[in-house]
């Protein structure tokens, strides 16, 4: 089959698509990775294939990392499906993988038209086509309506100038389309089909298995109406919130206990968006008697007493709280719109509301971000008593404000780092080392899990969680190597 920008397939042939959700970009020999434990399935990638598979496209997939793939297992896998269409699920820590996947899969069969999506796709989509010229087309935002109609005009020997959201090579030239608009009515969406992927994913927290049953992502909105700078969801969904409706959501709530899965993940980018909404989807879980337990993400400013405690009494049993900072001057620079006093706040009404575990998240490493004020930061989520602290350094990447800060300030070399991102103490000058920052959050990490007051609070709470003990068992284990996954990436 010829490429992808002459679109000259046979009218009327249906085609195959297979979809590779690629592991972390190579460090070592492929030879020498192991089979990690999946933390999600990839939502996105199962949304397209579901929508596919429904109009009578043939679909199949891996998530290689989660599925203990090695190179020649994911290349083996693509020679025996033998698509038309491969397409890569990517990000700014898995973009590389794609590349080096999709080269080989090109070498072993010419005709095999190679899509890329999803974040990292969106916002390099030129860049990739014009280094890597084994890449055909790119999907930019929302990739489910695009990659239908791309699947299509390719079976139909249509003019890919007339598929929206989409950006693809022709004759040496470079074409992007316009933009596709968002979908509006997210209800109108197929529920994702899970048993695509066969996987057993687990979510893990400080290096524990805080989800051992049967356990899934979910999403029960999309998009984000922040402007938080070190994140690129609010370009991606173009600052726009759309919630499905409660009885959608319960439908595939009820749908997925049926098919025995215990334990969730709410992984919208804005879940606590409008506490009143959340509270009418809790109320119903409990009316309806929806047998799940779950975990949520929480903006500290739009977490209420009223809206967490109906969260707990619906099974809600662990909290992230994006907390980012002690520092007011350092969450203004990120445009985070909250203060350090709404974070104690959150963290206070969760407490006393009920939720078993409390995570916080910090970032440090913002430029002229003093060594005082890191350690501020630090003392911070000792004082807050969350439960797990998790600290990350300041990365940044294209499709985020801070990049563009940065490529504007003429101190980051974009050639250098669009493919993997960068840490942005390592470019940006006046910002405090990155040895140094992995020092103090090493410290850090070991003043927060040895504490008598944390151990003794976590031993009595054993009582309540049948997981709480290891948890704790685990840190006091992990000190020496806790701090080594702190980069901030997307």
């Amino acid at each position: 089959m010829p490429s992808a920008g002459e679109c000259n397939g046979v009218k009327g042939e249906k085609m195959k698509f297979s979809f590779i959700n690629p592991g972390p970009n190579p460090e070592l020999p492929i030879e020498d990775t192991k089979k990690m434990v999946g933390a999600a399935p990839p939502l996105g990638m199962l949304y397209i294939a579901t929508i596919l598979r429904n109009e009578g496209i043939e679909v199949s997939m891996i998530d290689e990392a989660a599925q203990g793939f090695s190179m020649k297992d994911t290349v083996d896998w693509v020679k025996k499906e033998d698509p038309d269409i491969l397409g890569f699920s990517t990000c700014s820590s898995s973009g590389r993988k794609a590349a080096i996947i999709a080269e080989k899969a090109k070498e072993e069969n010419p005709n095999i038209i190679i899509v890329f999506g999803n974040f990292f796709a969106t916002f390099n989509a030129e860049r990739i086509l014009k280094k890597h010229p084994f890449v055909d087309v790119i999907v930019r935002g929302e990739g489910e309506y695009t990659s239908l109609e791309l699947v299509k005009c390719l079976e139909k020997k249509g003019n890919l100038k007339e598929v929206l959201g989409i950006t693809f090579r022709k004759k040496n030239r470079i074409i992007a389309t316009p933009d596709r608009p968002l979908i509006k009515d997210v209800d109108s969406i197929h529920f994702p089909d899970r048993e695509l992927l066969d996987v057993e994913y687990h979510n893990t927290t400080a290096g524990i298995n805080v989800a051992p049953k049967k356990f899934s992502s979910f999403v029960s909105s999309r998009g984000c109406v922040f402007r938080c700078r070190f994140c690129g969801c609010r370009r991606l969904a173009r600052n726009l919130w759309r919630s499905r409706s409660v009885e959608n959501i319960l439908e595939e709530l009820h749908l997925l206990a049926s098919e025995g899965y215990k334990q969730l993940m709410f992984v919208d980018d804005n879940f606590t968006l409008n506490p009143k909404r959340v509270i009418k989807i809790c109320q119903r879980m409990r009316k309806e008697k929806v047998d799940i337990e779950w975990i949520s993400e929480g903006r500290v400013d739009q977490c209420p007493y009223d809206m967490i405690r109906e969260m707990v009494k619906a099974n809600c049993r662990m909290m992230y709280f994006g907390i980012e900072n002690a520092n007011q001057k350092v969450l203004d620079y990120y445009d985070k719109r909250t203060t350090p006093e709404q974070a104690e706040v959150a963290v206070r009404n969760a407490r006393k509301a009920g939720v078993d575990v409390i995570v916080g998240s910090f970032i440090l490493g913002a430029p002229n971000e003093t060594r005082q004020e890191l350690q501020n930061t630090l003392k911070f989520a000792e004082q807050l008593k969350v439960d797990i602290p998790q600290f990350n350094i300041l990365a940044t990447f294209p499709g985020t404000d801070i990049w563009d800060e940065l490529k504007m300030k003429g101190v980051l070399n974009e050639d250098q780092y669009w493919e993997t991102g960068v840490l942005v103490s390592e470019v940006s000058p006046g910002t405090v080392p990155c040895e140094e920052i992995e020092r103090m959050i090493h410290e850090s990490y070991r003043r927060f899990f040895i504490r008598p007051s944390y151990i003794l609070t976590q031993l009595l709470k054993f009582s309540k969680s049948s997981y709480r003990l290891n948890l704790l068992v685990n840190n006091l284990k992990r000190i020496d190597t806790i701090a080594e996954s702190v980069r901030l990436v997307t």
